[in-house]
């Protein structure tokens, strides 16, 4: 009875251990907004509008009753103002101007694009040149870079203006399972001073913060856990697939005993 009794009393000690080795993994480092209940949050922080800045590059695009008379303002769009047709836009300067035509240099950097709008249109009234102009502008290189323990690090050119973290992340591909949630870093410029902010993925607090939503050159890193460090410095303790290993192995054997 005791020749059988211990290798049963083995085999099971076995397996709760392998079930204790199994659970050690935390799953809620892996996965997105741990305290999230059904709710209503408040977000009261709207998209954040881009600042105008040297080397940005502007579609600014006129029309007036008259067609023919704006064909002049429009040209740049199609290329026509960079050197070799580089690209189409009117390009700010590393003086912070733009080159438009019939106005000559028109200061862009440190404006809005509703401000630069409406200097624009008073400019050209002002001048006579137009008659209740309709301005619209748009950024051609709203871009935000996407780097780290993502599926695919990448430059992302956001066409409507508009993207917000979680968009970012998912279009590179979402988190590899060995990215840190809860320490994603988002590095921001502005006025000149860059602003480094730590976001905590397994928190809704994302969701209300005045980084759910990015702008243009926003950089996000995704820090990699400490197991892909260690991993990648070829110094790995994988204790974890060697332990049920040696479990399974272990219950084999005493399994094999029994009978």
């Amino acid at each position: 009875m005791t020749a059988i009794y211990m290798p049963k009393l083995m085999k099971y000690s076995l397996i709760a251990l392998l079930f204790f080795a199994a659970s050690c993994v935390d799953v809620r480092k892996a996965t997105y907004f741990n305290d999230v209940k059904d709710t209503v949050i408040d977000t009261p922080t709207p998209v954040p509008e881009s600042i105008i800045r040297k080397n940005d590059l502007l579609s600014i695009s006129v029309s007036t009753l008259n067609s023919t008379a704006t064909e002049i303002y429009n040209n740049p769009n199609n290329g026509a103002n960079l050197p070799n047709n580089a690209g189409a836009g009117y390009l700010v300067s590393a003086e912070g101007t733009i080159h438009f035509p019939g106005l000559g240099a028109v200061k862009a950097e440190g404006l809005t694009k509703e401000q630069l709008k409406d200097k624009i249109r008073k400019m050209l009234v002002d001048s006579k040149q137009l008659v209740d102009p309709i301005i619209q502008i748009r950024f051609l290189n709203f871009h935000v870079t996407v780097l780290g323990e993502v599926k695919n690090p990448t430059v992302l050119t956001i066409p409507n203006e508009k993207i917000s973290l979680l968009e970012a992340i998912g279009l590179a591909g979402d988190l590899t399972i060995q990215a840190k949630r809860d320490n994603v870093l988002v590095i921001r410029e502005e006025n000149g001073q860059k602003i480094i902010k730590r976001i905590n993925l397994n928190s809704t607090e994302l969701l209300s913060s005045p980084y759910y939503y990015l702008k243009s050159d926003d950089v996000v890193y995704v820090e990699p856990n400490k197991a892909r460090v260690t991993s990648a410095n070829g110094n790995a303790q994988q204790w974890v697939p060697i332990v049920v290993s040696v479990l399974s192995l272990g219950i084999i054997v005493a399994d094999r005993a029994i009978n």
